[in-house]
């Protein structure tokens, strides 16, 4: 068990110095490309930073072990997972980064138009995933269907996100990078080649600290005995998305609120589309319980943002109390 403890430890110290490095390196793209924060937090960072996790219920699903049952339990949970912890724990961790500095009533302002869309776009696209765990298995056509409309869904949300990105760069919302890159402090020229290599590194030690802390959290599960749902529900979306979205807790310390809160949402989106549309085809997709309690949790968090989207910002006590939401979810889950 200290074992554990201790690899939990350093592996966190390997994300911290990751973030860092790719938060530092994705600011200095986004100038270099000239495109907006919003771009830059809710497509670049947020993709890059979830590609990895994507592996996850992939893995489950169609490299899992000889059960089929626990890989599609696996699957399903991780699938739905992530998008439950993005909008409660991640969202009230970063207030509590920030909460000292700014007081309960102080405010975090992302860009409005393109908070708001994420948040629309992924309530409408969580929602149809919802909806599909009650068509029969049998209703493939249906399914179908609904996969294609999710797929669809992010597709039109990347346009519409770039569409937006000149306009928003014209009134002062364009990415600024305030520090020098890193790799440049050692010689290297300020030039895009490497920006992108600083950038690979950057993302390659967030994947391997990331994977080292899984193994470390899967070691502390089966000493604890926890189902195989439970673990994809709880423990897989802390340890493959929390530590990667330090990125968040870091741009939101400096100020950076519409690049630390795109990295959320849009993530969300990402994983709220893309991901559901294959477990609707490639696992049961039924309505358990525990699927349906996560599901209302995430989405009742994603509308409690939506509603307190003001155009002065988000209040930072709003932001907290999605943190107890998840609290709520966990007494429910863990007392069942």
């Amino acid at each position: 068990m200290t074992s554990l403890v201790i690899q939990l430890l350093l592996m966190l110290l390997v994300i911290l110095a990751a973030s860092e490095l790719f938060t530092n390196a994705l600011e200095h793209l986004g100038e270099k490309l000239g495109i907006s924060e919003g771009v830059t937090g809710s497509v670049f960072a947020a993709v890059g930073t979830a590609l990895p996790e994507t592996m996850v219920p992939l893995l489950a699903i169609f490299a899992g072990t000889a059960n089929a049952n626990i890989n599609e339990e696996i699957g399903v949970g991780a699938i739905l997972g992530a998008p439950l912890m993005l909008a409660t724990l991640t969202t009230c961790l970063m207030a509590l980064a920030i909460a000292r500095r700014r007081g309960m009533r102080g405010t975090v302002r992302p860009e409005r138009s393109g908070f708001l869309r994420d948040l629309d776009f992924f309530l409408f696209a969580f929602v149809l995933a919802a909806a599909a765990m009650f068509v029969p298995q049998e209703a493939r056509h249906v399914r179908g269907a609904l996969s294609f409309v999710l797929v669809l869904t992010y597709f039109v949300y990347i346009m519409l996100t770039l569409r937006a990105s000149e306009n928003l760069v014209k009134l002062g919302h364009g990415t600024e990078a305030n520090e020098q890159m890193f790799l440049c402090r050692v010689g290297l020229p300020a030039k895009l080649p490497t920006i992108l290599l600083q950038l690979g590194i950057g993302l390659a030690l967030l994947v391997f600290g990331a994977e080292g802390f899984i193994r470390g959290v899967e070691g502390v599960s089966k000493i604890l005995g926890i189902s195989a749902l439970l673990l994809s529900l709880l423990i897989i979306p802390i340890a493959t998305e929390l530590p990667e979205k330090v990125n968040s807790i870091l741009w939101i310390r400096r100020g950076k609120d519409t690049l630390a809160f795109g990295n959320i949402t849009g993530a969300m989106v990402f994983q709220g589309t893309l991901l559901p549309a294959i477990g609707i085809m490639l696992t049961p997709w039924q309505p358990r319980i525990e699927v349906l309690t996560g599901i209302m949790v995430t989405l009742i968090a994603a509308a409690w943002l939506r509603v307190n989207a003001r155009s002065g910002g988000l209040f930072v006590w709003v932001l907290l109390a999605n943190g107890g939401l998840y609290l709520g979810f966990l007494a429910i889950t863990l007392t069942r």
